[in-house]
C-alpha cells in the first residue's frame, strides 16, 4: 500500500486572507474600518507585498472588502441589496409612486440612482423574441438599457425590451417616463400587469458587464430574465436583470397553490 504524501501546504496569500476574514467576522476589524496597507500586512505576516496584495484581492472577491481610490481598502457593510421578487410589482407598492428598485433601495436605507445610457430600436435577442412574441430577424423591439446604483455602487444592469409598434412615439422612448415608470405608460397602452415570470440563473459576466459593474475577477453575476404578463396573460415586456452576486440577494415569498 502506498503511504499518503505530506499534506499540501496552503498558499501564504490564502492563509493571510483567512486570518483577516476571521478578524472581520469576529469584529476585530470593524465594518467601515480601513485594512492595514500591503506593506504593513507583508511585514506582519512575513510575506512579500504581492502576497499581501493577493490576500486582499481574495477578500474583495468574497465581498468582504472594497477598495476606494486614493484612500485604501475598507471592510464592507455585511448587507446585500435584496430584490423582493414576489411583491416588487404589487398594487400596494405601485401606490407609493416609486419604481420597484427605488422602493427596494429606500426600504434598505440605500440611496438609489438610475442611469439610462441608451434607448434604441433593435433586433431582439432570440430568447427575448420568443418570450415577447416578436420577429427575431427585424428591428421589432425598443431596447432600454439602465444602470442601477445603490449608494453610488453599481449593482445591476437592466435591459428592457418592449414592442416597437407600441413604444414608438411615446414616453417609453424617453429616459424619464413619468409617474409609475414604464409600467404606468404600458398600462395606458392597455397592459395591466397581472402575472410575472422570472427565470433565474448564475453565470460569469461578460467583459462589458464586469466593467460596468466594476467586478473583480472571479465574481459571478445573477441573471433574472423577467417577463410581464397582462390581464389577457399576454407578454408585453421582457427585461434581463444582471445583478452583481456579491451585492445582491433574491427574496421570494410565494403562496402554495
Amino acid at each position: 500500500m502506498t503511504s499518503p504524501g505530506p499534506p499540501t501546504q496552503q498558499p501564504a496569500s490564502r492563509r493571510i486572507a483567512e486570518e483577516l476574514r476571521r478578524q472581520i467576522h469576529a469584529g476585530e476589524i470593524a465594518t467601515g474600518e480601513k485594512l492595514p496597507s500591503e506593506r504593513v500586512l507583508a511585514e506582519r505576516y512575513g510575506a512579500a507585498r504581492n502576497t499581501a496584495r493577493e490576500a486582499v484581492r481574495l477578500l474583495a472577491e468574497q465581498g468582504l472588502v472594497t477598495a476606494k481610490h486614493g484612500r485604501g481598502v475598507f471592510v464592507r457593510e455585511p448587507r446585500r441589496l435584496f430584490r423582493f421578487g414576489s411583491d416588487r410589482y404589487s398594487i400596494k407598492n405601485r401606490e407609493t409612486g416609486l419604481t420597484p428598485f427605488r422602493l427596494e433601495a429606500k426600504r434598505q436605507d440605500k440611496t438609489p440612482r438610475i442611469d439610462v445610457p441608451s434607448i434604441a430600436r433593435e433586433i431582439p435577442p432570440l430568447d427575448v423574441a420568443e418570450r415577447l412574441g416578436v420577429p427575431a430577424d427585424e428591428q421589432s423591439v425598443v431596447h432600454r438599457e439602465n444602470h442601477y446604483f445603490a449608494d453610488d455602487e453599481p449593482v445591476q444592469i437592466v435591459s428592457t425590451y418592449l414592442r416597437w409598434d407600441e413604444a414608438k412615439d411615446t414616453l417609453l422612448m424617453q429616459p424619464k417616463t413619468g409617474k409609475d415608470g414604464i409600467y404606468g405608460r404600458l398600462e395606458e397602452l392597455g397592459h395591466v400587469m397581472t402575472r410575472v415570470r422570472d427565470e433565474i440563473s448564475a453565470r460569469m459576466p461578460s467583459p462589458e458587464e464586469a466593467a460596468i459593474l466594476q467586478l473583480l475577477p472571479g465574481v459571478p453575476i445573477l441573471e433574472v430574465l423577467h417577463t410581464s404578463l397582462d390581464q389577457d396573460l399576454k407578454p408585453f415586456e421582457v427585461s434581463r436583470y444582471v445583478h452583481r452576486a456579491d451585492q445582491t440577494g433574491l427574496l421570494y415569498e410565494l403562496p402554495v397553490e
